[in-house]
């Protein structure tokens, strides 16, 4: 949930073990929800996405992990997509997926999209070592945003994160007051959605399109020179 309060800080001394995913996708998309009936492409990945992508690997229905993540695209595009809307009251149900060509039936809209869009996932143990496992073999497809959207896995480090006071962020996605960098911009995620759809939890999120060098930062910690910020899933039990 989104609140004004201070990121916590985390843990001092030891450091966190964590498992580091390089991943690569050629194109993804990701729908703003906040902009319905539009088709308005996120500039970075959900949380909710991200953890989607790992419920493909692992086969649960769900994979409630804390995660921190950086994402960037080099480019944007937008495809023409066709649209099979299936009528409230049943008067035009689909058939193989299509719907009959009548008035409010088949649409064509735009469909904003990201390419060679690279993410990093920072995933802590006990969690980081079982998702690796199946980041190799998964049971499911790896996508982020539609089907056509596959996901490929380009390395994976065990890693120490570590405390910091400053860091770099580059692209990283911070919780809101995680640093103060001129070029960050505020993007309005979903973290959880529930397996009906029904029910969304999202959060602000600070995120630089052009890379933030070393700046002190806040409730974060450090791979090597880099600023990682986890985020856990609500407290809140979306899917039964």
């Amino acid at each position: 949930m989104t609140t004004d309060a201070d990121p916590e800080p985390p843990p001092g001394g030891t450091g966190i073990e964590a498992v580091r995913v390089d991943l690569f996708a050629p194109t993804a998309s990701f729908r703003d929800p906040m902009f319905p009936g539009l088709t308005r492409c996120l500039p970075v990945p959900p949380p909710s996405s991200l953890r989607g992508m790992l419920a493909a690997a692992t086969g649960a229905d769900t994979e409630p992990v804390s995660l921190g993540y950086s994402a960037r695209a080099a480019g944007t595009g937008v495809d023409a997509e066709t649209y099979h809307p299936i009528a409230a009251d049943g008067a035009n149900p689909a058939a193989g997926g299509r719907v009959r060509a009548i008035k409010g039936g088949t649409t064509l809209k735009e469909r904003p999209f990201l390419t060679h869009v690279t993410v990093t996932l920072w995933i802590p143990e006990p969690d980081g070592t079982r998702i690796a496992a199946a980041l190799r073999r998964p049971v499911w497809g790896l996508r982020l945003g539609r089907s056509q959207d596959l996901v490929f896995v380009r390395s994976i480090t065990p890693v120490l994160l570590q405390p910091a006071d400053a860091a770099v962020v580059g692209h990283a996605v911070a919780p809101p007051g995680g640093h103060a960098a001129r070029t960050a911009i505020t993007v309005r995620l979903a973290d959880n959605v529930a397996v009906d759809r029904l029910t969304t939890d999202y959060g602000d999120y600070l995120w630089c399109a052009e890379p933030a060098g070393r700046l002190p930062v806040r409730g974060a910690l450090r791979d090597g020179d880099r600023a990682v910020w986890l985020h856990p899933t609500p407290n809140r039990r979306l899917r039964q």
